[in-house]
């Protein structure tokens, strides 16, 4: 039995991730944000506040990473943390008002980035993948 490392879902995976990643760190801006870290911003625009265990959650990431990137934006002033009114232990996070100014100028970016790293596939194709990517993750 053969393998064709070029034909496996992982390897294939890998690459595509390398060469978003490559585009989004190009075409990013002033911003300077990693991947994950737009992650989390976006998805605190979109939530408004949550626990950092649930903000990995939410942006798939393992506890570890997700410390990480949050204590990164902490330090760069992108997102808050308070105490929770009705549990002064737990702690929520939110985006800051400088988080959402950067967060704002970068959506365009973010958009084209996404075209960018499907710009090889016809317009069926680039749907189809987005399909086939959320039905296996």
């Amino acid at each position: 039995m053969s393998y064709t490392l070029e034909k496996q879902i992982g390897h294939l995976l890998r690459r595509a991730n390398q060469r978003h990643t490559a585009i989004f760190q190009d075409m990013i801006g002033t911003a300077q944000l990693t991947p994950r870290q737009f992650a989390v911003l976006a998805k605190l625009d979109e939530v408004k506040e949550s626990s950092q265990n649930e903000l990995g959650r939410l942006t798939s990431m393992d506890p570890a990473t997700t410390q990480g990137v949050i204590k990164r934006l902490l330090d760069r002033g992108m997102v808050s943390r308070y105490a929770m009114e009705t549990d002064l232990r737990r702690k929520l996070l939110c985006i800051s008002p400088y988080g959402k100014k950067v967060l704002k100028k970068t959506y365009a970016r973010a958009h084209l980035i996404t075209q960018k790293t499907l710009e090889p596939l016809t317009e069926k194709e680039q749907e189809s993948l987005l399909l086939l990517l959320q039905k296996i993750t």
